[in-house]
């Protein structure tokens, strides 16, 4: 999945909103404010007190006293590149320049469901009905060239990123902001479409700022391997397209001592080598090509480190649990194409995946389902509707499934021996209801066509997954084919929704809000690059959508998460799959590790331990 791949790629990913002043605490209390209704501070959360106070002088979960300097190495596996643009739609970028090489106006902390901290921005004002919503910059701020941030360069970057030159996904994220302007030479005002949206001045504060005067004489909407002039704590350094690029730190960072950097950024250099596929970057890395890999293979994380660096400690193999939303990684129907337009069959595609099988024999049990888009929070739909929810539903009866006020979302629990018969009898009595029936061996419409899919993949990992599954709706009469592509081909197929069925992830943060639209509304269903893989065209489902992203405090959010939630689940559109309630990191024994915070833990804090790594001298590349 495109971590974030997705919005979560392209917009570091995490969506919230803004706190009633009644619910402020005491460290907004304190913060300056020119009237009763207005707030302004150093920090804002989505609902209730950031955590921070205006004097903090760093997050708990970082090491302030880090030490500068040294390598990290990262492989990435099927991938390439062959851009620095992570803006555009065009060409395939390295996304992580987005996060390296350019700031946002604010920051986010990893210890709170969702509060931003200044960064470029040093105060966010907003009056009670967030309306609007102001940014004082800080007047240190600098590019790499040395030229000042200015509220031209914000408002400039607002407008680049929205117009048709950009990638779809801003259009869709900052749908409800319809004008910035200057206001001074340090000063930025958003006025946004409508009064209400709690989020929206922390999506705002999320806005990457780039510099009006690099560009205005570029074409921003290229691909493009000139190395892009940036403001943030790394830029790039040496590369080579669709190989390796590497990022270095800026010893003259401007923003190096805030309180929402200290403990951050603390690698000199950062080196991405880029990888055909899992295994070929997996037998790369046990070969000391790069320090640092994520595994999400369960099959890779069983079997493939039995290694005498592991045994001997050289390799740390660490799984950290973490309380994030899993939200919900499945096989996505493509409901654009006509054999997945009626929910009986969708539901029945989803009873021949045989779970239990696949965990016991594939993932050696290491998974739970997933029977949620909220998966692992509170914002999951469980039993039948009731209170706050319930209420929520009542609005949209005759809108939404019946079946969501009559039963709770459930998917058949299998022995794990393979034997899903109960299963296939239900999946075809759905699908005679929905008009199909067989014609020979093969199940077909009224008119005798077969029904046949394909199942678009761009990594060979999931094979092993699909060919069981493939080999389950054959036994009904319907005929999968897997179709593998490269990397490149499949990133293009699926931003133009050209495919039938993919594997894919809905990721969600703490605190849900303006992604949502990019996912499940219908505007997103018929914009290229945008999240809805599924193509989602329904009325009530947009309405959802805006009571959650108009949530007016933590409760009514949670309430209507779970009313959308219940209703997407209803409407089967995926084939639900699995999901870990911990992350999977192995890396060579060469770093100092900050301690696990509610979202697990970052490399991104981390740093180069000189000890530990003069041991490791001749084992991996980076000691050479």
């Amino acid at each position: 999945m495109p971590t974030r791949r997705a919005v979560l790629t392209l917009l570091g990913r995490n969506a919230a909103g803004l706190a009633a002043v009644s619910a402020l605490g005491p460290a907004l209390a304190r913060a300056q404010s020119a009237e009763p209704d207005l707030y302004k501070g150093h920090g804002m959360a989505m609902h209730g007190a950031p955590k921070y106070p205006a004097d903090f002088k760093q997050f708990e979960y970082v090491n302030a006293a880090a030490p500068k300097g040294g390598s990290m190495y990262q492989g990435v596996a099927g991938g390439t590149f062959d851009s620095l643009n992570p803006f555009v739609l065009k060409g395939t970028p390295v996304s992580a320049v987005s996060g390296f090489v350019f700031d946002t106006l604010m920051k986010s902390s990893s210890d709170e469901p969702f509060t931003m901290y200044a960064l470029i921005a040093k105060t966010i004002e907003t009056p009670k009905d967030r309306a609007w919503v102001r940014f004082e910059l800080d007047e240190r701020a600098r590019f790499h060239d040395g030229s000042p941030i200015t509220s031209a360069d914000v408002v400039f970057t607002f407008e680049m990123l929205t117009s048709d030159r950009a990638h779809p996904v801003y259009r869709q994220y900052y749908y409800d902001v319809v004008k910035a302007e200057a206001d001074g030479p340090r000063a930025v005002k958003f006025t946004f479409r409508a009064a209400g949206n709690r989020e929206l001045p922390l999506i705002v504060g999320q806005l990457p700022v780039i510099s009006k005067a690099y560009w205005s004489g570029r074409a921003f909407d290229q691909v493009t391997l000139d190395r892009p002039l940036g403001n943030g704590p790394y830029r790039i350094g040496d590369l080579a397209a669709g190989r390796y690029v590497v990022f270095e730190r800026v010893k003259d960072y401007w923003a190096a001592d805030l309180p929402t950097n200290r403990g951050y950024n603390n690698f000199d250099v950062i080196r991405l080598d880029y990888f055909r596929d899992a295994t070929v970057a997996r037998e790369a890395f046990k070969a000391g090509e790069f320090d640092y890999r994520f595994e999400n293979q369960a099959l890779a994380w069983a079997t493939q480190y039995e290694t005498e660096a592991v045994r001997k400690g050289e390799l740390v193999k660490s799984e950290v649990p973490h309380q994030r939303p899993a939200g919900m990684q499945c096989f996505a129907m493509n409901t654009r194409r006509a054999q997945f337009k009626d929910w009986r069959v969708r539901r029945a595609l989803a009873l021949m995946f045989d779970f239990e099988w696949t965990n016991k024999n594939l993932f050696f049990g290491q998974y739970k389902r997933t029977l949620s888009y909220f998966a692992n929070s509170e914002m999951a739909a469980t039993g039948l509707p009731e209170g706050a929810e319930l209420a929520i539903l009542e609005r949209f009866r005759g809108r939404v499934p019946d079946s969501v006020f009559k039963e709770p979302y459930a998917l058949p629990v299998y022995a794990g021996d393979g034997n899903i018969r109960d299963g296939a009898r239900a999946a075809l009595a759905l699908l005679k209801q929905a008009g199909l029936d067989f014609k020979g061996s093969d199940l077909a419409d009224k008119d005798g066509k077969p029904f046949r899919f394909e199942i678009l993949s761009g990594s060979p990992a999931f094979e092993r997954v699909y060919l069981p599954y493939i080999a389950n709706l054959k036994r009904i009469g319907i005929v999968a084919e897997l179709r593998l592509v490269d990397p490149v081909q499949y990133q293009k197929r699926v931003e133009s929704f050209d495919f039938d069925m993919i594997t894919d992830g809905f990721g969600q943060s703490e605190s849900p809000g303006n992604e949502q639209r990019n996912f499940w509304s219908a505007s997103a269903a018929d914009t290229p690059g945008s999240r809805n893989t599924i193509g989602i065209k329904d009325a009530a489902i947009d309405a959802l959508v805006d009571l959650v992203i108009n949530a007016p405090d933590r409760e009514q959010l949670v309430a209507r998460c779970k009313a959308l939630d219940r209703v997407l689940l209803h409407h089967h559109f995926v084939v639900p799959s699995w999901h870990l309630a911990s992350d999977r990191l192995i890396y060579w024994d060469k770093f100092g590790v900050s301690p696990p915070h509610r979202r697990g833990t970052s490399w991104t804090t981390w740093w180069y331990d000189a000890g530990k790594a003069e041991r490791l001298k001749g084992r991996i590349r980076s000691q050479t």
